[in-house]
C-alpha cells in the first residue's frame, strides 16, 4: 500500500488535478490512498475570513469562486460544493452575530479547504474513469485532543485501516483536519496535511509515504534563497526532522509516525514526476557527507529575562518554562547564564501574557524580527571543524549572531540571527559547504 500526499500547488488548477490523475493511475497497483491540501491560496482566503467575520465583514464570494473556476475547467458540475458552501455562509454568518472568532470556529472554517477540494479532485478521478471517493479525514478516524490550531493525534486502535479499507475506489482523504472526541473539527496546524499523510501510512502500515510538492524533493538550501541549491538524494530521520523544524519543506511533525513504523518518506515533485526526489529513512549516513543542508525560519522572537535571583537557586528553570506551558508558548533554542535565559519563539499570539508571568520572575524584554538558521548534518557529530567554519563564514559577512545552540544528538547547529541578515547568512554558509 502507498500513501501519496499532493500539496496546494499540486492541486491548484484543473492541468495541475490532470496530472496528479496520471500519477496516482500510474501507481494504481500499489493501492494507494491519496491525502489532498486545498488548492494553493484558499487557505489563506479562509484565514482572512476568520479574520473578518467577527466584524460582519467576511465575504465568501471569492471563496466560492475560487473552486468554480476549478471545477468549470475540469467539466463538473458547479454545485458541486454547494452543501458545504451553504454550511460555510452559516458559520461565517453565526461568527458575524456573536463578534468572535473562537479557536474552535477558525479550525471549522478552516477545513473548507480541504474539504472541498477532496470532493472536487474524487470527482475529476471519476469522470475520468478512475474510481475515486473523497474521505474527511475524521470519518476515516483521525482524532486529536482538543488544542485548536495545533491539535495532537490519539492513538489509533485500527479505526483508521477498518474505515479506509470499506471506501469505494481510491480514498480521496481530507490533510489538515481532524475531529475531537466531542465531534468538533481540529486542525494539525499550517502544512498539516504531511502530517495526516504520516499518520495515515502509519496506520495503514504503508510500503511508502510520498510526499509531492512543487521542488525536486529536499534541497540543500532554499532555491529562493540560494539559486544553486541542490537536491538530496537520501537522508536520515534525524536530519530531516531538524530540517523540517527549522524551515524545511515537509511539516516538523511529519517524519515520526512513519518512522516508528519504518516506512520509508519520499518527496517529489509533480512537476518532474520522474525525477527520483528525496527517500528519507530511519537510519542513513554517508561517510564523506558531514553538512546536509542549511534552513532557516523567521518571524522569531526572543524571550530575555534577566536577574540575579537565578544564581545557584534549585527550580528556577522549572519556573521559567512552567510559565511558558501555562500559557501555550512553544520554547525552540534556550540559552543560560549564570543570571540571564534566553528562549526563542515562532509563535507571537501569547507573548504579552507570558512576559507578565515572567516579570515575576526578573526583567523581561521580548524582540521580534529574527531568524534561526540552522546548519543540519549527522556528519556534524564527528567533525571537528564545522563551528568554526560556520562561524567563520557568518563573520566574513559581517553577520551578528544573537544566539548559539547545538542539539544533543549533534545533527544541527542552530544560530539566531536578524531577519534582514537570514538570507545573507545562508548563502554564506551554502557557499563554504556545498560549494564545488
Amino acid at each position: 500500500m502507498l500513501v501519496m500526499k499532493f500539496g496546494g500547488t499540486s492541486v491548484g488548477s484543473a492541468q495541475a488535478i490532470r496530472d496528479v490523475l496520471g500519477i496516482v493511475r500510474a501507481h494504481v497497483e500499489r493501492q494507494p490512498v491519496v491525502v489532498v491540501s486545498a488548492h494553493s491560496g484558499v487557505t489563506n482566503m479562509l484565514v482572512e475570513l476568520a479574520q473578518k467575520a467577527p466584524r460582519g465583514e467576511a465575504d465568501v464570494g471569492p471563496v466560492v469562486e475560487r473552486h468554480r473556476v476549478v471545477l468549470h475547467d475540469l467539466g463538473l458540475p458547479l454545485d458541486l460544493h454547494e452543501p458545504l458552501v451553504r454550511e460555510l455562509r452559516d458559520l461565517v454568518r453565526g461568527m458575524g452575530l456573536v463578534g468572535e472568532a473562537s479557536p474552535r470556529a477558525t479550525d471549522y472554517l478552516l477545513s473548507f479547504g480541504e474539504r472541498m477540494a477532496a470532493r472536487t479532485i474524487a470527482a475529476a478521478f471519476s469522470k475520468a474513469g478512475f474510481a475515486a471517493t473523497a474521505v474527511d479525514a475524521f470519518d476515516a478516524g483521525l482524532l486529536t485532543d482538543s488544542n485548536f490550531g495545533r491539535a495532537r493525534p490519539l492513538p489509533d486502535d485500527g479505526r483508521i485501516a477498518r474505515n479506509l479499507a470499506a471506501v469505494a475506489g481510491v480514498p480521496i482523504v481530507t490533510g489538515y483536519i481532524a475531529k475531537d472526541r466531542a465531534g468538533n473539527i481540529t486542525t494539525l496546524g499550517r502544512n498539516g496535511s504531511d502530517y495526516s499523510a504520516s499518520l495515515f501510512g502509519a496506520a495503514l502500515r504503508a510500503q511508502e509515504i510520498q510526499i509531492w510538492t512543487d521542488v525536486d524533493g529536499l534541497m540543500t538550501a532554499d532555491p529562493r534563497i540560494v539559486p544553486d541549491a541542490r537536491p538530496i538524494p537520501t537522508m536520515s530521520l534525524d536530519e530531516a526532522s531538524e530540517l523540517a523544524y527549522y524551515g524545511g519543506k515537509l511539516h516538523p511533525a511529519t517524519i515520526q509516525p512513519a518512522m516508528e513504523q519504518r516506512i520509508p518518506v519520499r518527496v517529489l515533485n509533480t512537476k518532474q514526476p520522474r525525477a527520483p526526489g528525496t527517500v528519507i529513512l530511519p537510519e542513513y549516513e554517508e561517510a564523506d557527507v558531514v553538512v546536509r543542508s542549511i534552513a532557516f525560519k523567521k518571524g522569531i522572537h526572543l524571550v530575555n529575562l534577566v536577574t540575579p535571583r537565578m544564581l545557584k537557586q534549585p527550580g528556577y528553570l522549572a519556573r521559567v518554562f512552567a510559565a511558558c506551558a501555562a500559557h501555550e508558548v512553544d520554547v525552540d533554542l534556550v540559552a543560560t547564564s549564570e543570571v540571564s535565559v534566553t528562549m526563542t519563539v515562532d509563535q507571537p499570539d501569547h507573548l504579552e501574557a507570558l512576559r507578565g508571568e515572567l516579570s515575576k520572575l526578573g526583567e523581561v524584554t521580548l524582540e521580534g524580527g529574527h531568524s534561526i538558521v540552522s546548519v543540519v548534518g549527522q556528519g556534524i557529530a564527528k567533525a571537528t571543524d564545522v563551528p568554526g567554519r560556520v562561524f567563520a563564514a557568518l563573520a566574513d559577512e559581517g553577520v551578528r549572531v544573537r544566539v548559539i545552540s547545538q542539539g544533543a544528538i549533534k545533527v544541527n547547529i542552530a544560530f539566531v540571527v536578524a531577519d534582514a541578515d537570514a538570507p545573507r547568512a545562508v548563502r554564506a554558509l551554502h557557499r563554504r559547504f556545498f560549494a564545488s
